[in-house]
């Protein structure tokens, strides 16, 4: 039998403490539960596909410091490595072989990359990437999807999705008008959109970025047709193709969601898995739009953690473990059992519900769907989900704490605990 009762003492005091120091007792957002109800438990440790809060229970993690943990929590290997390289330093501020490794890596993995800059986070990454497309093609305007989330900017918080969406925040306050007056949006999976805004705005659209599987609306999937007909759309009106992989990049496959279908963007930006539970994020793409990053060029961008030691050899270790036979094989069939498993105990209990996974990314939205675009996600049982939520917290399973947001698997999670996810689900949906 299930254990469904849990202590939370501890956690509940720290987190009361946190409130008088930190805006909402969190540093970010989704963190708070707000969405979902009650209060965060706070975490003391992880390791593999486990986490541990602090007054001792013990929980699945399907959330994987949001991503980057695809090895699971404190693999041996990358914290063996980050040993070495801690007696060596914890930033240089200067270049380092590992740059060198990493970049490497990236550009053999990734069909879009050939030549990658490091920064600190998939946000800056974004910042920087946009000031590129711009400078490249002398435009200024850019199109992203409704729900998409491409990091905090201010010219990225117009539909955005993430944290956004599950506040309940149209836009943020204190982003100028003028910031966004540039940022054009359409629906995802509506080309027809995206081909009028390029007629409506002719000659000033810079490019188009976009999550090429949404994680941050929840878990959505591109049409077929759609990342090839955007491919299609930016070639005849002139302008770049981002793919923002700063979620799918290593995770969907060894080269990314572009690996995966097929559909080389200009630029892409990454983050997560390449810094293997570090801060990280980098962009890259073709030499020719990459070279006018200064010093090369006269698009400026810096940062003093870039490149440094630690996330460098945290993500060569994480990609060298992601490379090897099967990995993705592994992910995927251990996905598939999850996201089928808990369709089907949805549809057994009567509960309208769809969602689905690709690789070691899945998500579940109590709608009877289909979800195509953030409207349609938006259509979902937040309520129903806050409430599946803390039902599977007390049973010992960790879920993103938003309905919004994507779920993840890692190598550490097993066959048996996907079995004992889905028989707390089937508890839990079995008493809504």
């Amino acid at each position: 039998m299930v254990n469904t009762s849990i202590k939370t003492t501890k956690s509940q005091e720290i987190f009361a403490a946190a409130q008088k120091l930190m805006p909402g007792g969190v540093s970010s957002p989704v963190r708070a539960f707000k969405s979902v109800g009650g209060q965060p438990i706070v975490f003391d440790r992880v390791n593999g596909a486990y986490i541990w809060d602090v007054d001792g229970n013990k929980y699945i993690d399907y959330v994987g410091t949001w991503g980057p943990a695809i090895c699971g929590h404190a693999h041996p290997e990358v914290i063996s490595a980050l040993h070495t390289a801690l007696d060596k330093g914890t930033s240089f501020g200067a270049p380092c072989v590992l740059e060198n490794i990493l970049a490497e890596m990236v550009i053999d993995a990734v069909p879009s990359v050939e030549m990658v800059r490091f920064v600190n986070s998939g946000t800056e990454a974004c910042m920087a990437v946009l000031r590129l497309m711009r400078a490249f093609t002398n435009r200024e305007k850019v199109i992203k999807f409704e729900g998409c989330y491409h990091g905090h900017a201010d010219m990225f918080l117009v539909k955005a999705g993430s944290g956004v969406a599950t506040l309940g925040l149209p836009d943020s306050p204190g982003v100028p008008k003028a910031t966004t007056a540039s940022t054009l949006t359409a629906p995802f999976n509506d080309l027809d959109a995206v081909k009028a805004l390029f007629e409506q705005n002719p000659g000033e659209i810079a490019g188009i970025i976009l999550e090429p599987i949404v994680g941050n609306a929840g878990f959505i999937t591109p049409d077929a047709g759609f990342l090839e007909g955007l491919r299609e759309l930016t070639h005849e009106y002139g302008a770049l193709l981002v793919f923002d992989e700063v979620m799918t990049g290593f995770r969907i496959a060894y080269g990314g969601a572009q690996a995966k279908f097929g559909i080389t963007p200009d630029l892409t930006t990454l983050g997560k898995v390449i810094g293997g539970g570090l801060p990280v994020g980098a962009y890259g793409g073709r030499s020719e739009i990459m070279s006018m990053i200064a010093p090369a060029g006269p698009v400026y961008q810096a940062g003093t953690l870039s490149g440094n030691p630690l996330a460098m050899t945290a993500g060569i270790k994480t990609l060298e473990l992601l490379s090897k036979p099967g990995t993705y094989q592994y992910l995927e069939q251990l996905t598939k059992q999850l996201a089928d498993g808990l369709l089907k105990i949805c549809a057994d209990t009567g509960h309208a519900a769809c969602g689905g996974h690709i690789s070691a990314m899945f998500g579940l939205f109590f709608t009877s769907g289909p979800v195509h675009n953030y409207e349609d996600a938006k259509k979902a049982d937040t309520a129903k989900f806050g409430r599946f939520h803390r039902g599977m917290l007390e049973h010992g399973i960790y879920l993103a704490p938003s309905q919004f947001e994507a779920g993840f698997t890692s190598l550490a999670h097993t066959k048996e605990d996907i079995e004992q996810t889905l028989a707390a689900a089937k508890d839990v949906l079995s008493s809504l």
